[in-house]
């Protein structure tokens, strides 16, 4: 070793105890230097001289180090503290390279230790592992006391190292070099004491050692810390040292709190009352009473435990939250009803966060359960407390008044949310008492009493619910409050303030149609049909383009037009909602207003059909005004939904436009006015439409109710096709014959259907006597032809045909049309069984025939006359109730015969045609007025 590195190392360590020393952290580098040649010269260190100045050089900075670790100039960073421990440790490889071992190996400890208080570990197993093999237990005294302070610090590392098995192993070694020791008491002391802390840290964290279990080391500090000698008699102490017993207690109190992790409740209790028989309960740890109050709580010994927390709460160095710890602790089992008691002595030992340790008691509570009405109003009578509401007075507890007004909260939506109202009225009202007056809180404080409002309406106490939302209305003026008093006003039926209400509430700066949709939904659950209606009237007004609204448009027409049909006299109502609709449909496309796919195809054939069934419900009323517009407008949504020739609709669709018509002309007949020609023409154009879409009508299938609703629909077609032509000038004669000839030869024709046609057209303004004429023998014609001929339509046909030909003969002759048509009714009526034909209707034929006569003979028609006597005795003949009339009818016949015989020989003389008078008008009836005169058959 050279002079200038021992001048070097000098230098250093003047500048490191000097007055006003430079910082360790630069100082770091220089004695890792210095370190380094010096150990590359230690072979050559053989002089006394060398050695004796590095022993001086080693003990001088040690003592620096100790002088510097004793003043304030450590009151420094980790980084700091890190460069001084690396400075200690430069003074025992100091002492090493000396050759001084023992010292080195005591100087290698306690710079060991200087790294474990750091927790640096690897850096103190070093200085550990460095100093071990420079001592000897066989040695001297001092070399066996500084191998069992390297065993006990070894230890405490590996245990900090997280390896307590190294560390039982290592103190373990310990025991026999403190038996070694000639100081028994000072050894055996640091034994327990290392004991002590491996269980201690074995206890707080996992061994990864199962073998290795805290009790046993524990419990060996605690034997160890008995087996303590006492002092010396000249020292006059007659019981042990008070940090003898502090570690005594320490012990037992780690012992309980193992015990207290595996609720071995006995064992607890025992080691704490070993404790408190060694130290007091004056001077235990407060940790103590919490871990008796939880043993006796396991054992079930609630009064035990209640007198634990009592002195829990009078010891003076038991913290709030320890306090506050152990009533909730207490609470979990005891149960609210001890709630009471808890927190008024919680009240008493708090100081400074009594809101925040009542806020934690009363939520334990909670947490045990408030499902019962007993418990939650247990609970709602504790926190009204005057006594506990004032704990929260002053701004600095405004967090725990939001907590607790929250807790509560929270435990009155329990109970709503399990109806039970009543409860839950309570607890919100509560829980306003921890809301303050100041603007912060009016948003939250108008909730609270909004959802009173709520709870006492569903018990029905509408009043105290009207109080409620009154007030919630003067501290927030929103569209919630008129909301809930529409909701009341319901509740009380009285509608019209509903109503009012509504408008109220689309004022408010906060209203949202969603509120309509939610009024409408309780006026209907309410059966207030009105209310309802008015709502969704208001919500139609705000629909516009591109504003968004909680419902789509359609569904809202199609809500309030199913509630108007629940009403008495609202045809006109849903009349012009469905108008809306149609309009709507024109403007929006199909797709854009009722919606696409299956969705949108199921509401426009609700409007349809809907719009098909108000029609057929006002045309029974006899409304055919508005029975016309709704078959349109059924119409119209039917049209709406085909999409091509063969769409399902299209039936509908045609019955539909013939249905429109027809209620159209009997609203005319009914109210007695004319159409007007619009009209006209808007019916011919929708019959033409109709009359496209008929082949869609006839059934697929033979149903025999699917073919005669669709004979009755082409009929009215033809019909009132008939009808609406007939109003046109005499040119449309043509179109009407044609138009009865073609339904006449289609399958739906029957003669019913002809004789109403033969009768229309016979009553036209003028009468369309070509029509009536084929109608009617083509109705007696089609009846014939079935196999039970309709002798009702038959018999009327023939009357109507008789009327019609004596209206004009056909033929040329003044009577050879009318005698044919009852020709044609003697040769049906003939071989009928009785009864089969009418019989008023035969009686007719009969009379009308034999008076017939009559006129002829008023006309010097002598042969006509005789022809319609026989006529009418023939058929009388045919005929039950003329049967009492044939014989003076035959007697008449015979008479008028022989008075035209004896006439005709007059004649004959004078060289006279008998009926000649018959050919000259206004000619004499002379040989007609004898004794005996035809009678008038009435």
């Amino acid at each position: 070793m050279t002079i200038s590195e021992l001048s070097e190392l000098k230098r250093v360590v003047d500048l490191y105890d000097a007055p006003d020393p430079s910082p360790p952290e630069k100082l770091v580098a220089d004695f890792r230097r210095v370190l380094t040649n010096l150990g590359s010269a230690a072979s050559s260190l053989t002089d006394a001289l060398p050695r004796l100045q590095l022993y001086n050089l080693g003990n001088r900075l040690w003592k620096a180090v100790d002088k510097r670790a004793n003043s304030a100039a450590l009151a420094l960073g980790p980084s700091a503290r890190a460069a001084e421990a690396e400075v200690r440790q430069v003074a025992p490889e100091l002492l090493l390279l000396a050759g001084f071992p023992v010292k080195a190996a005591s100087f290698f400890l306690r710079a060991g230790q200087g790294w474990l208080d750091l927790g640096r570990v690897d850096l103190a197993t070093a200085c550990f592992d460095k100093a071990t093999p420079l001592v000897s237990a066989l040695a001297t005294e001092d070399e066996r006391r500084i191998l069992l302070g390297l065993n006990l610090a070894r230890a405490r590392a590996a245990s900090d190292a997280g390896d307590q098995s190294l560390a039982v192993a290592l103190l373990g070694r310990s025991k026999s070099l403190a038996s070694l020791a000639s100081a028994p008491r000072k050894y055996t002391r640091s034994l327990a004491e290392g004991y002590l802390y491996v269980g201690e840290a074995t206890l707080f964290a996992k061994p990864s050692d199962p073998a290795v279990v805290a009790s046993m080391l524990l419990t060996e500090a605690l034997d160890l810390f008995q087996k303590l000698p006492r002092p010396p008699k000249k020292k006059k102490l007659a019981s042990p040292s008070p940090s003898s017993s502090e570690q005594k207690g320490r012990c037992l109190r780690y012992l309980a709190l193992e015990h207290h992790k595996a609720k071995e409740h006995a064992d607890v209790l025992f080691f704490i009352h070993a404790s408190r028989d060694l130290i007091g309960e004056a001077d235990e740890h407060p940790s103590m009473g919490f871990m008796a109050l939880h043993a006796w709580l396991g054992t079930g010994n609630l009064a035990e435990a209640e007198r634990e927390l009592e002195r829990l709460m009078a010891n003076a160095n038991a913290s709030e939250s320890l306090c506050v710890g152990a009533a909730e602790v207490y609470l979990a089992s005891a149960g609210p009803e001890a709630a009471r008691k808890v927190l008024v002595a919680l009240v008493a030992r708090c100081c400074a966060g009594v809101a925040a340790a009542a806020v934690r008691v009363v939520t334990k509570v909670v947490d045990c359960g408030i499902g019962s009405p007993g418990r939650a109003r247990a609970i709602g009578e504790l926190v009204s407390d005057e006594r506990v509401v004032a704990l929260f007075d002053g701004p600095a507890n405004t967090s725990h008044r939001g907590a607790m007004h929250t807790l509560l909260w929270n435990c009155g939506f329990e109970h709503f949310n399990a109806k039970n109202y009543d409860i839950c009225a309570d607890l919100f009202e509560t829980s306003m008492l921890y809301l303050s007056r100041e603007e912060g809180s009016r948003v939250r404080r108008a909730q609270c009493l909004r959802v009173l409002a709520v709870c006492y309406l569903a018990l029905q106490r509408l009043d105290r619910a009207h109080e409620f939302v009154n007030e919630a209305d003067k501290v927030e003026h929103n569209a919630h409050c008129a909301f809930m008093k529409i909701k009341i006003h319901l509740q009380k039926n009285d509608e019209d303030e509903a109503i009012k209400q509504i408008k109220t509430m689309m004022g408010c700066i906060d209203f949202n149609p969603v509120f309509l949709m939610l009024t409408t939904h309780e006026a209907i659950a309410c059966k207030a049909v009105r209310v309802a209606v008015a709502s969704l009237t208001f919500l139609l007004g705000l629909y516009s383009a591109g504003k968004p609204m909680p419902e789509r448009e359609v569904t809202v027409l199609r809500t309030l037009i199913e509630l108007l049909r629940r009403e008495q006299g609202t045809e006109d109502e849903i009349l012009k909602y469905s108008r809306r609709a149609k309009l709507r449909m024109s403007n929006l496309g199909v797709e854009g207003f009722f919606g696409n796919g299956p969705v949108g195809a199921r509401e426009l054939n609700w409007f349809a059909g809907n719009s098909w069934n108000m029609g057929r419900r006002v045309a029974k009323e006899q409304k055919y005004d508005l029975s016309a517009e709704f078959f349109e407008l059924a119409a119209e949504f039917f049209g709406g939904a085909s999409n091509d020739e063969g769409d399902g609709n299209h039936p509908t669709l045609c019955k539909a436009l013939i249905m429109s018509v027809t209620s159209m002309l009997k609203a005319e007949e009914l109210n007695n006015s004319p159409l007007l020609d619009s009209d006209v023409k808007k019916g011919v154009e929708m019959l033409s439409r109709a009359g496209k879409l008929l082949p869609s009508i006839w059934p697929s299938g033979s149903v025999a109710s699917d073919q005669a609703e669709a004979n009755i629909f082409l009929f009215l077609h033809t019909f009132y096709s008939y009808q609406l032509l007939d109003r046109m000038d005499t040119s449309a004669h043509p179109q009407q014959l044609q138009l009865v000839k073609n339904f006449a030869s289609s399958k739906a024709c029957t003669p019913s259907h002809l004789l109403v046609l033969g009768k229309a057209a016979s009553e036209g303004t003028p009468p369309n006597l070509l029509v009536a004429e084929f109608s009617l023998k083509a109705s007696i014609k089609t009846a014939l032809a079935s196999h039970s001929p309709n002798y009702r339509v038959i018999s009327a046909a023939l009357r109507n045909l008789a009327c019609l030909a004596g209206l004009q003969d056909l033929s040329g002759s003044k009577s050879d049309a009318v005698y044919g048509v009852y020709r044609q009714a003697y040769q049906i009526v003939v071989g009928l069984r009785e009864g089969e034909y009418p019989c008023e209707e035969g009686q007719w034929l009969a009379v009308s025939a034999w008076n017939k006569s009559y006129l002829a003979r008023r006309l010097n028609q002598a042969s006509v006359g005789i022809k319609w006597m026989k006529m009418g005795l023939d058929l009388s003949r045919h005929v039950e109730s003329m049967k009492k009339y044939i014989a003076d009818m035959e007697q008449c016949l015979e008479y008028f015969q022989k008075m035209i015989h004896s006439e005709a020989g007059e004649h004959a003389l004078l060289g006279k045609n008998p009926d000649e008078g018959s050919r000259q008008e206004g000619a004499p009836s002379t040989s007609m007025s004898g004794s005996m005169s035809q009678p008038v058959l009435v």
